[in-house]
């Protein structure tokens, strides 16, 4: 028995053709029917209380029994013709707020500010007046630039500067108050410093109150902690510390040994050591003899005695004879003199011009620059 499948191919549509011209007359009808209803809702929708139009609310009297209509008026000026402030036009920055941004600032920072307009140019003044006081301020400090070493005439090229808002130069006025024994008022530079965002001021306000007497190290892991937010490699080695220690804040090793890692990739040298011995006792970071070898040797390459030791310890190991003898004898010279005995067997398995030649890079060798 053939049966017809569902639907037939052949049988065609059960509906005949729609009348286009008619239907198209409909909708056109029905759309202005409609555009006209929407108009119609949008300018009188009115609820109990309010009335919306645009965004504006008109309030209506609620005391009133009657119905009200609201005859929808147009705003003079619609929304979205307003113009939104302009936020871009930096030169209207007040002289203020201008200096507080830039006051840790360096020269070449504030000689490209000042290219910006007239505006900032004039606001900058002061404190491109003050690097010329901190730059004869470190040459009176230190005996450069063709004069004599004078404190107190560093001090006050220093002091100079800090009234014209460079916070570098309130830094280096702290530090020397600090190092003549004057506590009190190197801890108030610190401060002003610390409050203007400076990181080497909080740095050094943080350690000064580690230091002072009595500490404070509660205070002193609140500065440690928003210079080492800001990356300042030696605040975060002394945070580390603190974490390590607990002290002034609650003892937590594996922070503690984040903050190491992130001071070291920063060229902080005793993070980098300290790193090693975390990588390579698994306390606080996952072992990993790798990583603690690298950071031994950085430590090592940057003049670190400790991890030139060490250093030349492994490489003994690892039976490199010529390179442990270097870092071994760099240590010795550095006051590790623990190093002597292993030095001395090495010394017996080399020949005399190896060891000429191992004492000949090591007279040569100089230490990598760190940034603290």
């Amino acid at each position: 028995m053939n049966q017809k499948t569902w639907p037939a191919p052949s049988d065609g549509p059960n509906y005949s053709a729609l009348p286009l011209a008619k239907f198209n007359n409909n909708l056109h009808l029905h759309n202005q029917q409609h555009q006209q209803e929407f108009h119609k809702r949008r300018h009188f929708a009115v609820d109990k209380t309010t009335k919306s139009y645009h965004g504006h609310h008109y309030q209506s009297n609620s005391s009133s029994k009657s119905k009200t209509k609201y005859k929808s008026s147009r705003p003079t000026s619609s929304i979205s013709s307003l113009k939104p402030p302009d936020y871009s036009n930096f030169s209207l920055l007040p002289y203020d707020v201008l200096s507080r941004i830039a006051a840790s600032f360096t020269l070449p920072d504030l000689r490209s500010s000042s290219l910006v307009c007239k505006s900032w140019r004039d606001a900058l003044k002061p404190l491109r007046e003050a690097m010329l006081f901190v730059r004869w301020g470190k040459r009176y400090k230190h005996g450069k630039g063709g004069v004599r070493p004078n404190i107190q005439k560093a001090l006050d090229s220093f002091l100079q500067g800090s009234v014209r808002g460079s916070t570098l130069a309130m830094v280096d006025a702290g530090l020397i108050y600090w190092e003549m024994g004057k506590r009190e008022e190197g801890i108030v530079f610190y401060r002003r410093a610390a409050e203007l965002g400076d990181p080497a001021g909080r740095c050094n306000l943080g350690i000064s109150y580690l230091q002072a007497d009595p500490p404070n190290p509660k205070e002193a892991v609140k500065w440690l902690y928003k210079a080492s937010d800001a990356g300042h490699s030696r605040a975060q080695y002394q945070l580390a510390l603190c974490l390590h220690q607990g002290r002034g804040v609650e003892c937590n090793i594996r922070e503690a040994a984040s903050w190491y890692v992130r001071a070291a990739e920063g060229g902080n040298v005793r993070s980098m050591y300290n790193a090693s011995l975390c990588y390579s006792s698994g306390e606080g970071l996952l072992f990993n003899h790798r990583q603690a070898k690298k950071w031994m040797k950085h430590a090592a390459d940057h003049g670190h005695s400790k991890a030139q030791f060490e250093h030349g310890l492994g490489l003994f190991s690892e039976g490199k004879m010529m390179r442990a003898l270097i870092y071994l004898e760099l240590a010795i010279r550095a006051g590790e003199n623990a190093a002597a005995e292993v030095k001395n067997i090495i010394l017996q398995e080399l020949t005399q011009g190896s060891r000429d030649y191992a004492m000949r890079l090591a007279d040569n060798w100089r230490p990598l620059l760190s940034s603290h």
